[in-house]
């Protein structure tokens, strides 16, 4: 099995819903976040590709222009804007167009990530 990944970052703010009024999440704050597609394929493309990663700029654009310096509650129009909901989100943004698509990893912090793989 061939795997391949390609990492990109933006930043936005949000508050999460939900927590205690002392909880650092329940207040405004932002991340510089970065978001990791990960591919698989048992064979390679003609060109010797998974995927070609020009390909996958698609979703630079995407987070461009949907999330960048934006505030996620409003993206989401909710206020459960977890790593974990986020990661969900792009990875069904990226496998309608991928299918080679097997997980997509959202990192709020060096420290922290959440990954959605079904």
């Amino acid at each position: 099995m061939y795997t391949i990944a390609k990492r990109f970052a933006f930043s936005a703010s949000h508050i999460i819903g939900g927590l205690p009024a002392e909880h650092p999440c329940a207040r405004l704050h932002g991340h510089n976040y970065e978001v990791e597609v990960i591919l698989q394929s048992p064979e390679l493309d003609g060109s010797g590709f998974v995927r070609d990663y020009f390909e996958l700029g698609a979703l630079r654009q995407f987070l461009d222009t949907t999330v960048e310096h934006r505030h996620l509650n409003d993206v989401f129009g909710h206020d459960r804007t977890t790593a974990e909901v986020i990661a969900r989100w792009l990875y069904d943004w990226c496998k309608a167009r991928w299918p080679e698509v097997v997980a997509v990893r959202v990192c709020e912090t060096p420290q922290t990530w959440a990954e959605y793989r079904p």
